[in-house]
């Protein structure tokens, strides 16, 4: 496993070792003791989900004001762009987003830290995330910001208007939206 800095340096891309022949391939895609000794976190995980959405759909940007979720995310079929935001009013990184395109081929996951909005869009047919969570889901602390927030200005690389839920539709503006101190 490698890991890979971003321009938020919580945010972090990974790169599994891959074992690969003509029958196939194999990859460790989480051993607590690297993943602690290559990122100092003491990351407990307690929830895994799995997702699939069409193409052009887009979800996000996701959080939890209490509770917060970090996140270890990838895709198993598909690509997706995945984007982080911080949302911690004391990072020197606040308001800033980073984005990394993850798919089935490339094998990479993103560790999105509590503390972060979190969204993708699908940029394939289909395609199905696989994320672990720090903490479980709470639906009554959930919030959403606006996907398409100006203030953020998120490059998404659309061709169309995505495909989006009612709440995703409804998202707050980033100016307005609860956040973390």
């Amino acid at each position: 496993m490698q890991i890979v800095p971003t321009t938020i340096p919580d945010v972090l891309v990974i790169e599994p070792r891959v074992f690969g022949d003509e029958r196939g391939f194999f990859f460790e895609s989480f051993n607590q003791l690297t993943w602690q000794k290559l990122t100092g976190l003491d990351s407990q995980f307690v929830q895994h989900n799995h997702s699939r959405s069409a193409g052009g759909v887009l979800r996000g940007l996701h959080y939890q004001i209490r509770q917060p979720q970090g996140k270890l995310v990838r895709v198993v079929a598909g690509e997706v762009f995945d984007v982080a935001v911080d949302i911690r009013k004391s990072s020197p990184t606040f308001g800033q987003w980073f984005g990394a395109l993850l798919s089935a081929e490339n094998k990479r996951q993103m560790w999105v830290p509590a503390g972060f909005a979190h969204g993708f869009c699908v940029t394939s047919e289909v395609a199905e995330f696989l994320y672990l969570t720090t903490d479980y889901w709470a639906p009554e602390y959930e919030r959403c910001i606006a996907w398409n927030d100006p203030d953020l200005n998120i490059a998404w690389p659309l061709t169309s208007a995505p495909n989006v839920s009612a709440k995703d539709r409804e998202g707050s503006a980033f100016k307005d939206a609860d956040l973390f101190p």
